[in-house]
């Protein structure tokens, strides 16, 4: 049950704040960020979003009777967090004259955290037919 809570909260909190995220790039930063750290801040946006929905659907369609849909979800919420924030974080704080370059490392490691939940969920859907 807490995990079925913890995707469903996760899901929404992600959403909130990838519009909260996403209108502030398109407004507060579009003068700030050069062209290519734009892209980059509303590509972490966009992942942000993509990922909240697959975590709402999971919520509601995963029963979480298999420790694997569990292990899915956690990917998708580090990958997530790792991968979208520290690509804000680059971002925000390369316009500000001092690139945190420790947070160049993360977002890699939360892309592969994403494709294993990917790999994983997709692992969910063939392991009944053996």
């Amino acid at each position: 049950m807490e995990t079925i809570l913890l995707t469903q909260f996760m899901g929404g909190l992600y959403g909130l704040l990838a519009v909260v995220f996403g209108a502030f790039g398109a407004h507060a930063l579009k003068k700030k960020l050069t062209p290519e750290l734009l892209q980059s801040f509303e590509t972490g946006v966009r992942y942000q979003m993509y990922h909240a929905i697959v975590l709402i659907v999971l919520g509601y369609n995963f029963g979480f009777d298999e420790p694997l849909e569990g292990y899915v979800v956690h990917c998708f919420i580090l990958g997530t967090f790792l991968f979208s924030f520290s690509i804000y974080g680059l971002c925000l704080s390369a316009a500000k004259g001092k690139k945190l370059r420790f947070l160049g490392p993360v977002t890699p490691i939360g892309g592969l955290l994403l494709v294993i939940g990917w790999a994983l969920l997709l692992f969910t859907f063939l392991a009944p037919m053996f």
